[in-house]
């Protein structure tokens, strides 16, 4: 399990704690954290989970995939260096205290 903390563009932040195997897109939304639409189900094919991932820890995530890369082409804020799907960012006790933030648009 690991506790991740979601910041909306509101400056709102909530801390859940996510199972192992759950992606951070199914943590948000199960937590109602606004920000997150997950259009697409976590199935990598829309781009609504788009986040950005806390600088200090991107090395603690596996790199983005070639599909994960060709959907950030198409995010709705902007695209940063630290833009990941949170659909693709699985939780596992190494992103204990991740801090997620989440950009003023998905659409």
């Amino acid at each position: 399990m690991a506790n991740i903390t979601f910041v909306e563009a509101s400056g709102q932040s909530t801390t859940v704690n996510l199972a192992n195997g759950w992606n951070l897109m199914q943590g948000a939304i199960a937590n109602g954290i606004d920000g997150i639409l997950g259009e697409c189900g976590g199935s990598c094919a829309c781009a609504t989970c788009h986040c950005y991932v806390d600088e200090a820890r991107q090395g603690d995530l596996p790199p983005a995939a070639e599909n994960e890369l060709d959907m950030l082409e198409n995010v709705a804020a902007e695209r940063r260096p630290n833009s990941r799907l949170a659909c693709q960012i699985k939780a596992t006790a190494a992103l204990e205290g991740l801090i997620i933030h989440l950009p003023e648009t998905q659409e």
